[in-house]
């Protein structure tokens, strides 16, 4: 690790990736057109708000001119990837955006080119050309930045990724995952941290022992760290240059600290008053780095005062151009809000039902899901794994489900990652940036239940799709060992899906069969967008769970499947829960009862109509998960019978489930808690006696 600073610099005459020779007035009059035409929209922007026409939300980057023109000069649009944050108005102004770009992002209309309206205002952004729509989850979009440099690594582009965001969401741990991520695998992304010392009210002090946050990664090799007066426009711009030119030279990441100020409130909801006295206030106008830059060309005689008036007039009927032009511009159309919400999903051609005769050799659901992530990998080159004990020497993953990847298709595209789960995630997504034809697969977690860290991350997922009014979509499938019967314990046998499921924008599956498992999860990685593929790990070698798989063999997602046919009950249940239940029907079957129990296999999107049509035959209803029935997915599928078929029952809609109590790791207590077959027995005949 290596530390710059600098302070004040006069640029001499040298070769720059910005002009050639010397900074001569063409140049010196663009950067001063720029910081000039951002002052202007970002002292226009509260007026917006105050005639109800938009921009609600206005974090003011006064104070913050200096770094961010520098970071918008050194952006190669369309090359380099730009993950900006939402004070970054004028980097994105320098980056390439235009001034009317930004007025219908702060008002939020129709063609705003970030989000179409979606979005939060003041979250600019130009997927275009590489200037990433990132969320208002303070600093989360550092590792979408890890990841598509992972990407620009990979596949041997001369380009970087730059990362800005505030000093303060530094605290935030997915930083340090993705700064630790980025130096062991030698990315090329630049940090840029924008240290105004406050997080909205909150003095530097409180965030950290060190007064400069770059300071507290001194520790990490492959790491440079340029810390520079950010209000100084000469002094950024050559720290941002350095910062490039480091990255493509040492092959490694670059931390630039650059100490700014600031001069406006947080927001427009904030009063800075309450806790920044008139002194410091009036210290921090003093420090203006667009007054200063100004100043400094009219005292070296550069420029004349009529010069820049000139320059001044001209950006002023430019923003009133924008603004004639964006506020006339079309309004989001309300019957649009499902547009958007889940990307599109393949669909199987060789067996459109996910329905199969074949016979031949049975295969453990293990073997399924490894063989199918080997077909999917040889088949497409741009598929890649990564994960938690994912690949050393023998062991691929915990469960051993990615055996022999690594050794077959290399450690770049099959890999180990560190054990931050958001860091995972979160560089998923980021990669998936990179280009569309990427499919990624990962191990959220060793099991379901240690994936509470990412979730932070796949709510990200959830809606970038949506967010981004279809310009993004993280093609991700994340895999998790779910569920318990293992004698596990707490963080070893816990079902999450009923929390996975409250999120538009998320697939999520739970196969048990070893054709059903391959077949979604074939589906899962030829499809755009998030899916969560739920592996019921009791299964993975058990007899019951064993079925001949086709080669190419494909799902569709919302399709259940009738495992027994019956007439006088439907049950409802997926995962572990479905042997019981088949184990059930055969019995009861010999009491000449018939049951019909239906294998949900896919949660989001749901096949209501085949739980209908077997509710409308049978009329009665059992729901068995392993989850708990307090809470538990189960309910929405009772509140689905309820609502569109109360007509055909002849008795109220019940369930089976875990008892509303953490798994226990004795086998005695895992017994007591999580339902079995006489649990279910007993539910089937009360309802069939009701």
């Amino acid at each position: 690790m290596s530390c710059k600073c600098y302070s004040f610099i006069v640029i001499p005459s040298r070769q720059s990736i910005l002009y050639k020779n010397t900074i001569d007035k063409k140049i010196l009059s663009y950067w001063y057109g720029l910081l000039n035409l951002g002052r202007l929209l970002d002292e226009r922007a509260p007026n917006y708000l105050k005639q109800s026409l938009g921009w609600s939300y206005h974090a003011p980057y006064a104070g913050h001119d200096a770094i961010q023109l520098a970071i918008g000069l050194i952006f190669e649009p369309g090359r380099d990837h730009l993950f900006p944050y939402y004070r970054d108005m004028l980097t994105c102004l320098a980056a390439g955006m235009s001034a009317e770009e930004i007025i219908l992002n702060g008002i939020s209309k129709a063609t705003d080119v970030a989000s179409g309206g979606r979005h939060m205002s003041n979250h600019f952004a130009k997927p275009s050309i590489n200037i990433h729509n990132v969320s208002s989850c303070t600093g989360n979009h550092i590792l979408h930045a890890v990841g598509v440099a992972r990407g620009i690594k990979y596949y041997g582009e001369d380009a970087v990724s730059i990362c800005s965001q505030g000093e303060s969401s530094v605290s935030e741990g997915y930083c340090y995952e993705a700064i630790n991520g980025a130096t062991k695998e030698k990315l090329p992304v630049i940090f840029v941290f924008q240290d105004n010392g406050y997080g909205i009210s909150v003095p530097k002090s409180d965030q950290s022992a060190n007064y400069h946050m770059s300071d507290n990664f001194r520790g990490f090799k492959n790491l440079d760290i340029i810390k520079v007066d950010g209000l100084d426009v000469q002094s950024a711009v050559k720290a941002m240059e350095d910062a490039k030119k480091i990255v493509k030279e040492k092959g490694h990441p670059v931390i630039v600290d650059a100490e700014v100020v600031r001069i406006g409130p947080h927001s427009n909801s904030d009063r800075q008053d309450w806790y920044r006295d008139e002194k410091e206030l009036a210290l921090a106008l003093s420090k203006d780095p667009y007054t200063k830059f100004r100043n400094y060309l009219l005292q070296s005689g550069l420029f004349t005062e009529a010069e820049l008036e000139k320059i001044d007039q001209e950006n002023k009927n430019e923003v009133m151009v924008a603004h004639s032009s964006a506020i006339t511009a079309p309004d989001p159309d309300p019957a649009t809000i499902f547009d958007f919400v889940v990307p599109p999903a393949h669909i199987p051609h060789i067996y459109p039902d996910g329905l199969h005769n074949q016979q031949g050799e049975p295969l453990t659901l293990l073997q399924a899901l490894n063989t199918t992530l080997k077909s999917c990998f040889r088949e497409n080159p741009d598929t890649y794994i990564w994960g938690q004990d994912m690949a050393n020497k023998e062991k691929g993953g915990i469960f051993n489900v990615s055996k022999g990847m690594q050794q077959e298709f290399g450690e770049k595209r099959v890999f180990n990652a560190p054990i931050a789960e958001d860091y995972i995630v979160g560089t998923a997504n980021g990669l998936s940036r990179y280009k569309k034809e990427i499919r990624i697969v990962v191990e959220g977690a060793e099991f379901a239940d240690y994936f509470w860290p990412a979730m932070e991350q796949l709510v990200e997922c959830s809606h970038d799709y949506w967010r981004t009014s279809g310009q993004f979509s993280p093609n991700v499938v994340i895999r998790l060992a779910s569920g318990g019967y293992i004698g596990g314990g707490i963080y070893h046998s816990q079902n999450i899906e009923a929390t996975l499921t409250t999120f538009p924008g998320l697939r999520v599956v739970y196969p048990t069969f070893a054709d059903d498992a391959a077949g979604l999860l074939r589906t899962a990685i030829k499809s755009q967008g998030p899916t969560l593929y739920l592996e019921p790990k009791a299964q993975y070698n058990s007899k019951a769970s064993m079925a001949v798989v086709p080669d190419d063999f494909e799902v569709p997602f919302g399709k259940a499947r009738i495992r027994k046919s019956g007439e006088q009950l439907t049950i409802l249940t997926y995962g572990n829960t479905i042997h019981m239940c088949l184990k059930v029907a055969e019995r009861l079957e010999a009491e000449e009862i018939s049951v019909e129990v239906i294998d949900l296999l896919s949660l989001n999107p749901l096949d209501e109509k085949a739980i209908l049509d077997s509710v409308e035959k049978t009329n009665r209803a059992l729901i068995v998960h392993e989850d708990k029935v307090f809470a538990g997915f189960g309910g929405e599928l009772v509140a689905l019978i309820s609502e569109k078929g109360f007509n055909f029952l002849d008795a109220p809609v019940m369930r089976v489930g875990a008892l509303y109590t953490p798994v226990g790791f004795n086998r005695i207590l895992e017994r007591a808690t999580l339902p079995d077959e006489e649990k279910i027995y007993e539910a089937v005949t009360s309802l069939l006696n009701y």
